[in-house]
């Protein structure tokens, strides 16, 4: 007990270190010098802290005073043209338009954003601006349909290429020859080469018919005449795309290459008078090819609208079926001709999404004659001649037609 009182004792002894047991000295000094190491320690992180928080509080006043850097909409800013694009986020917009110096900071116009909820609706497309607008402005002007140049162009569904050269040309001032001269490489404006695969032996040159996908589209003022047919090429890949129309014609059509069926979707748009006939007509045209009856006297389609395109490839005017001659109709020197074998060469126009559905996806059914027989352009379809002369007469008397083909 008392060897211990005497240890406790000496522990608090600031005495002569003489009087201390050997060591003590040195473990006191090691204590001391890890206790203020410690004690150094906190009060660099207090000290550290302390100015963190005095230069935070130093940035905020300055921030503050100088705020969001922003100008003053001046009347003498020159006048720029912006493109948004579809999908551009307010972030987005604000650097298009900082790039522009139409706002004076990215920050500023996403604020502006804020504090007006109809920045929301800001459409795409190109729109007139100016240098040195408020970013508040900048969203006004941008909500403003006044300032957005539209030149919207609808390309209806089945336009040959020719047809849609001549609508472009008109609406946009580029040439009919450019549009003409940049079609003549479908594959250099994006059309993949396996899209010109055929079932058969026909040796065809790639054209851009087809591939011109109808739609209402905005240009830029300065597009050019390749950059309007890689536009409407790529809006035709993306829509085929969507749907897997390759996929699925070569998955359920037996045999047929998505090329053929895009020509049968051109057919359909042509022939079908009324939308819910694209895929009757479609199975028409794939079953007078692909399956031989006894009342055809050629594996051939027998469409007239084929033998009317060929004329435009020639330059010419089509006519009505009644104005096409016998020797039109079966010349055995065109390849569209009403008699031609198998697979005419190229699609004949441009066919819209329904048509491509129902060219892709047609319904089960022998049929091989089609007739319209009401003025809401229906059609009636027979698996036999028998039966589509007497369709024939229905639409005389309906006054569908003048007088029947039978």
């Amino acid at each position: 007990m008392i060897d211990e009182l005497d240890r406790a004792f000496d522990d608090h002894d600031d005495g002569d270190p003489r009087l201390q047991p050997p060591g003590e000295a040195a473990r006191r000094r090691r204590r001391f010098g890890w206790f203020r190491s410690v004690l150094a320690m906190c009060l660099a992180v207090v000290l550290l802290g302390v100015l963190g928080f005095g230069a935070y509080l130093v940035y905020d006043k300055v921030a503050g005073a100088l705020g969001t850097p922003d100008w003053e909409t001046s009347a003498d800013g020159t006048p720029v043209q912006v493109e948004i694009k579809a999908g551009d986020t307010q972030a987005a917009i604000a650097k298009t338009l900082k790039i522009a110096g139409v706002v004076a900071s990215e920050k500023a116009f996403v604020e502006a954003g804020e504090r007006n909820p109809d920045a929301l609706k800001i459409q795409p497309g190109y729109y007139k601006l100016r240098t040195h607008l408020s970013a508040d402005d900048a969203v006004l002007m941008l909500l403003d349909g006044r300032n957005r140049i539209v030149n919207g162009i609808t390309i209806p569904e089945g336009m040959s290429s020719f047809k849609v050269y001549r609508l472009l040309s008109a609406k946009t001032g580029i040439p009919e020859a450019d549009f003409k001269a940049a079609a003549k490489d479908p594959l250099a404006l994006g059309i993949p080469d396996w899209w010109f695969n055929r079932s058969d032996d026909k040796k065809v040159a790639p054209t851009i018919e087809g591939f011109l996908f109808p739609d209402t589209y905005e240009f830029a003022p300065n597009a050019t005449a390749d950059t309007v047919l890689r536009t409407m090429v790529n809006r035709f890949l993306t829509v085929t795309g969507s749907m897997s129309f390759a996929d699925k014609v070569q998955a359920e059509l037996g045999g047929i290459t998505p090329y053929e069926a895009l020509i049968v979707g051109s057919l359909a748009q042509a022939e079908a008078g009324n939308a819910d006939d694209f895929g009757k007509v479609a199975r028409v045209a794939y079953n007078r090819v692909y399956k031989r009856t006894p009342d055809l006297t050629c594996a051939c389609f027998q469409f007239d609208v084929t033998v009317n395109y060929s004329r435009e490839l020639a330059g010419k005017d089509p006519k009505p079926s009644s104005g096409l001659s016998h020797d039109e109709l079966t010349d055995p020197k065109n390849p569209y001709n009403r008699n031609a074998e198998g697979m005419i060469p190229t699609p004949i126009n441009n066919p819209g999404k329904a048509a491509l559905e129902g060219a892709m996806d047609p319904p089960k059914g022998d049929w091989y004659y089609f007739v319209a027989v009401d003025k809401e352009g229906h059609s009636a379809f027979s698996e036999d001649f028998e039966q589509f002369c007497k369709d024939n007469e229905t639409a005389v008397k309906n006054k569908v037609l003048k007088q029947s083909s039978c």
